[in-house]
């Protein structure tokens, strides 16, 4: 059987409201995902990288891959979802 996920690489509206309905700062986004995170000029962190993703004006836009990563992480995906191995063969052998 083989897999196939539609990954379509977001803008950064929508990657911005993805982010935004799972209720993650821009901070907490780029720290799941593994992007670097560092002091702000005003304090606090930021995550210059995260912000550039986001942004209309920057021609970065995250990989489709990346994109579908995160929503399997936040369970935001529209289709799929993950699951702990041992968990659903733990289920599975209770049901016998």
């Amino acid at each position: 059987m083989t897999l196939q996920l539609h990954m379509p690489s977001p803008s950064g509206d929508e990657l911005k409201t993805a982010r935004i309905r799972v209720g993650l700062s821009q901070v907490e986004a780029a720290t799941l995902m593994g992007y670097p995170v560092q002091p702000g000029s005003r304090g606090g962190l930021q995550s210059r990288t995260w912000q550039a993703l986001e942004s209309a004006s920057d021609p970065r836009n995250m990989p489709g891959p990346v994109f579908a990563m995160f929503q399997l992480l936040t369970e935001s995906h529209p289709a799929m979802a993950l699951v702990n191995k041992a968990a659903a063969v733990e289920t599975a052998s209770d049901c016998s």
